[in-house]
This record gives C-alpha cells, structure tokens and sequence, in this order.
C-alpha cells in the first residue's frame, strides 16, 4: 500500500452525546493493530458543520447513525451528502482503487431517500434492544454477513424504517436487499428493510453493527433512559436485553464480525489496486 488506509467517518449525530462513535473509533484502531495496517481516520462532522471529505482523501468511509428525524427537509447539507454518494459511485465506475462505504441507521436512510430504493417513515412506535435480523435470499450471498448465523442478532434503535422498497429503482441501479427484521406474526405490518446494498463497494445497515455490550450497559445506567425503556417495553423486556449483552453469539458475535471484515475486504482491496 503506497499511503497508509485512510478511513472517513461521516458523522451525522450532530454533537448529541452517543456511544456509537466511541465503538467506530474503538473497531478502527483495533483494525489498525491487529491487522498490523498502518492507518488512520478523520471525522467530518455532516450534519452540524456540512463536512465531507473530498475523494482523494479517504480510501474507505463509514456513515454513523443520529439522532431525530432522517427525514429530508431541504437542508444543504443533506443535498452535499447526496452529491457525495453520487460522486463515489462515478468514481468507482471508471477509478481505483475503489472507495468502500459502510453506512449505519441515519446515513444509512438517507441513502435509501437519495436514490428512492423504498420508503422511509416513521414507526408507530419505538423500535429498541437486541433483535434478531434475517437475511434474504440475496443476503445470504453478502460478504459482511458469511461469519454471521441466520438470523443474527444486532442492536435495533430507531424511530423510523425503511419499507415499501422501489424494485424498479432497486433493479435500475443493480441494488440488493439484504436483509429484513424480525418475523412478526402477530403484527400485521410489513417488515422493515434492515440492509441494501447499493453496489459492489457501497452497504447500508439499519441496525447497529458497531454496538458493544459496554456501551449498551453504559446507556442502561442512565436513569432517564432506563425508565425509558420500562415505560415504552417493560421491566421483564429490559431484564431480557440484559441477560443476551452477555451472550457470546449475539451482539458480541455481531460486533466483532461486520466493521472488522468490511475493514478487512476494503484495505485488502485497496492494497491490490495499488
């Protein structure tokens, strides 16, 4: 490799206090030695001051998640991130190395309204803890998910989803879904889209890939939050989510497979087109 990985990190929670950066950042270096890779990252504050790195800067980026509605209302910096989507993608078409994208819960929504794959709304009511996440037909194929069961388990945490996909869109620009959340038998409303992926370098995840038990614990001893969760779930549901951070299959497993192996695939990637 001629320069040393270069990760962006888009971030899109607007200064609101969250335990996602801490986890992105805490992969990344741990990527950067186990891997023995010499690397580095740079944030790009999306939302508060409208940052997004130029091409030539990065050789992979990751989109966090974020607070409030993801819901477009014609703010510029929602144009420039679409305009950044739309410029790797040209990039990718004709340059190398190619630049790789992993896009997490709010980026990853405004992608999905950006190229009008399907419908994003919001829920009636609150979806949050550890949930099962299944692939489909096509997401039994995709890489981030091979070391992973069916279902698998991640931390779901969000107000609005994805549905209704667009499969005129979705075929025009070769996009697959990859996966859909829980089965809900008893709800008879449809089941959100969990992931797309938009091309061969670019995924979009509705859930949390970067969560880790620490950090789910952390929010648990928040007060507000804890009672939070009681009022809208129940005790016995928050004891549940308790009870699986503990379990070596599920949001560990999760964690530990899809940022490492999309880090992986996207320097190995990039070491052979240089």
């Amino acid at each position: 490799m001629n320069h040393p990985f270069r990760i962006a990190i888009l971030d899109f929670y607007n200064d609101y206090p969250n335990e996602g950066m801490r986890c992105i950042k805490t992969l990344i270096e741990r990527f950067f030695h186990t891997e023995n890779i010499q690397g580095s990252y740079k944030l790009y504050d999306v939302r508060g001051k409208g940052e997004l790195p130029t091409l030539s800067e990065f050789d992979a980026f990751i989109g966090t998640g974020g607070p409030g509605s993801p819901i477009f209302e014609g703010e510029q910096w929602e144009a420039d991130y679409g305009d950044f989507l739309d410029e790797v993608l040209e990039w990718n078409k004709t340059q190398e190395p190619k630049k790789q994208g992993l896009l997490i819960c709010h980026s990853y929504q405004m992608m999905v309204q950006h190229y009008h794959l399907a419908l994003v709304c919001s829920r009636k009511s609150t979806s949050f803890g550890v949930m099962p996440v299944h692939k489909t037909e096509e997401g039994l194929n995709e890489p981030l998910f091979e070391h992973l069961e069916d279902p698998f388990w991640a931390v779901d945490s969000r107000d609005y989803q994805v549905i209704q996909p667009h499969e005129e869109v979705l075929n025009a620009l070769g996009a697959k879904i990859i996966a859909l959340e829980k089965i809900r038998p008893h709800v008879p409303l449809e089941r959100a889209i969990m992931g797309i992926r938009l091309s061969d370098e670019i995924v979009g995840l509705q859930f949390h890939p970067e969560a880790d038990p620490e950090g789910m614990r952390r929010y648990f001893m928040n007060e507000d939050k804890r009672m939070a969760v009681i009022t809208e779930h129940g005790e016995e549901k928050l004891q549940i989510m308790l009870e699986q951070l503990e379990d070596e299959d599920k949001i560990r497993k999760t964690e530990s497979v899809i940022i490492p192996d999309f880090l992986k695939m996207a320097a190995q990637q990039n070491l052979e087109a240089c």
